[in-house]
């Protein structure tokens, strides 16, 4: 059985009030193809928001200098821990596997 989040207590210039568990969040797997050829994968719970921080320079050490990019996958998960998962999955393939998986996406 899964528990609720417990709730969280703030203060709010000297008024206390109790926060409620964050709503349901969806997390995206993303793979971007860089400049380069190489490709860099990743979670996020706003991808936008997530492409500008790349674009910026502030995104990941990794494409600091390898954009621009072209988001080739997406996937979206349930929680953070699923995205993470398939995170890890995904970077532990090798470079032909990845290229499959991103041939064999919609």
């Amino acid at each position: 059985m899964i528990e609720p989040a417990p709730q969280s207590t703030h203060r709010i210039q000297g008024i206390e009030r109790i926060a409620s568990p964050s709503p349901h969040m969806t997390w995206i797997v993303y793979i971007l193809e860089c400049a380069d050829g190489s490709l860099y994968t990743g979670i996020t719970n706003d991808l936008a928001r997530r492409l500008r921080a790349h674009a910026s320079g502030r995104g990941a050490k990794y494409t600091k200098r390898r954009g621009p990019f072209t988001v080739r996958y997406t996937e979206r998960l349930d929680s953070k821990g699923a995205a993470l998962q398939r995170e890890a999955a995904i970077k532990s393939l090798d470079r032909t596997a990845k290229h499959a998986l991103l041939a064999a996406a919609p």
